[in-house]
């Protein structure tokens, strides 16, 4: 079965058509900029712009940068705080013509690594973090979610700690890899603490560049990339879908 995926991030709307049995792309995707201050009506426009684009037709899984109880945004943090208590699902299958099913975004990338990627055949505690505009988390334990965690926002230094050690921050204050990674390791050492996980899978846009700094992370949890890199929100959404 062939489901689209969207991933709505802080910068970007990526989406594609996925084989929801094999988790591949069935279409180059198409990314485009998320409209300034992030409000309902135009981020739904970009998800019908998307389906458009592949002449979509079916089942929509979209991931969304917000805590989501039965379609319903609960918090907002990197969007418009316009979504808050919106029905997201009934927004976008309006908007779209199209049946959507929204979830966390964190939570769908996860289920992406889970299922296909980095976290396949992993028991215990698995966390996967996101890093991009924010920092999304994920948390399985054998291969089961605790839906909507957001400990992107945990104290760091008086700050939440999305605006210590997201991408967005590195790229922000020009940080070195070096220094990006003691932020990050902070941050690592803070969610070990707490959960004592057997594997973070790290995703999001920085993923691509995993070797620059996962390699300089001081843990005692292993660390690995994401298989999909930045496409896990894409392939998590679509799964989504069937309440994987």
């Amino acid at each position: 079965m062939d489901v689209l995926g969207i991933d709505v991030g802080g910068s970007g709307i990526k989406g594609a058509p996925v084989n929801i049995k094999t988790g591949e792309l069935l279409a180059e995707r198409v990314r485009i900029k998320t409209p300034k201050k992030a409000e309902p009506g135009p981020v739904a426009k970009v998800a019908a712009e998307i389906a458009a684009s592949f002449n979509w037709r079916g089942p929509i899984g979209i991931g969304f940068p917000a805590p989501i109880k039965h379609g319903v945004v609960m918090m907002a943090a990197n969007i418009s705080q316009k979504w808050v208590g919106m029905d997201a699902d009934k927004l976008f299958t309006n908007i779209t013509g199209n049946s959507c099913k929204v979830g966390n975004d964190a939570d769908v990338a996860g289920f992406a690594e889970m299922k296909f990627g980095a976290g396949k055949g992993n028991s215990g505690t698995v966390i996967m973090i996101t890093l991009g505009t924010g920092i999304g988390t994920a948390i399985f334990y054998n291969g089961h979610l605790l839906p909507n965690t957001e400990f992107g926002h945990l104290d760091m230094d008086g700050k939440d700690a999305e605006h210590r050690a997201a991408d967005s921050v590195r790229e922000q204050e020009n940080l070195s890899w070096k220094k990006y990674a003691k932020r990050l390791n902070a941050y690592l050492n803070q969610m070990e603490k707490l959960f004592w996980p057997d594997l973070f899978i790290i995703g999001g846009g920085v993923s691509k560049q995993h070797d620059k700094f996962i390699p300089l992370l001081d843990v005692h949890s292993k660390v690995v990339p994401a298989q999909f890199q930045n496409e896990a929100g894409i392939v998590g959404a679509a799964l989504f879908t069937q309440g994987s």
